[in-house]
């Protein structure tokens, strides 16, 4: 049986269950999930299992793996139906979680389940600093607006194949210089490369928007960057995290190389109508 809690019970609950504590780096986004008041959360009565969706936003879902498939899909199949009044937009979990929900889902609401992305979560438990690479990081301010602004186009381009102008980026570079978890690498007083911790949870904190221009790659400046942020959250006692996108060896290859270590993949589906 599932029940419905609010986003802050199933916080409390992710914190004490060991099964779910083991995948914790690679369920991480369940932590933010929690943070939103409008999201919808239920969680399996003996703790086996976690969904947890926000508005707008692909639903995610932990299940214990050590679960067999068939008890896994009579307890996706309880929980599908008791989504009956809330329309998803796609789930995220672990391979063969997401497959079988899909798959359900798919068969109970007639919609088409599209895999848009593969990802490998990562976990930092020493960061290693690339050698021989000058520069600094520090924390971007509001006159960097305009330069943040063209470096989000170009990470959406460059992990999603989308183009956008700079233009349509400034107020998500606002916000992410008003946060002050927004950090450029600085060569001779210019930015070549940027980084974010995204959010924290109690026990990690999320990397992300890591973006260098492609003329100035293969210098080492997303290592650094990266390295100098993981440095920021080891201060705060909590270990770096992050995502990483499969199809794209260039980034899981400098991650690695600054001591991230696999955690687990997550397969990210969307439905359509």
């Amino acid at each position: 049986m599932w029940e419905r809690l609010r986003p802050e019970e199933l916080a409390l609950h992710m914190l004490k269950t060991p099964s779910f504590i083991a995948n914790e780096v690679k369920m991480n986004l369940l932590h933010r999930i929690c943070e939103m008041s409008q999201s919808v959360c239920f969680r399996h009565m003996d703790g086996s299992a976690i969904f947890a969706g926000s508005p707008g936003h692909n639903a995610w879902l932990w299940v214990d793996d050590s679960l067999a498939e068939e008890i896994r899909r009579p307890m996706l199949q309880d929980l599908i139906r008791q989504l009956a009044s809330h329309t998803l937009r796609g789930i995220t979990a672990e391979p063969r979680h997401a497959k079988l929900f899909a798959e359900l889902y798919a068969s109970r609401y007639r919609v088409r389940p599209e895999n848009k992305m593969g990802m490998e979560a990562y976990y930092c438990p020493v960061v290693m600093y690339p050698a021989d690479v000058e520069g600094s990081l520090r924390q971007a301010v509001t006159s960097d607006v305009p330069l943040v602004a063209e470096f989000m186009a170009g990470f959406a381009e460059s992990a999603y194949g989308i183009k956008v102008h700079p233009a349509s980026q400034i107020p998500a570079a606002n916000n992410a210089i008003a946060s002050g978890n927004l950090y450029l690498w600085i060569i001779e007083g210019i930015p070549v490369s940027m980084a974010q911790i995204a959010h924290r949870s109690p026990r990690h904190a999320r990397i992300n928007y890591v973006y260098t221009p492609l003329e100035l790659r293969k210098r080492g400046y997303a290592s650094a960057t990266v390295a100098a942020c993981c440095d920021l959250i080891v201060q705060e006692n909590r270990v770096p995290m992050l995502y990483a996108d499969l199809t794209n060896p260039d980034s899981n290859k400098v991650y690695k190389s600054i001591g991230f270590v696999e955690c687990g993949k997550v397969a990210d589906v969307k439905f359509v109508s």
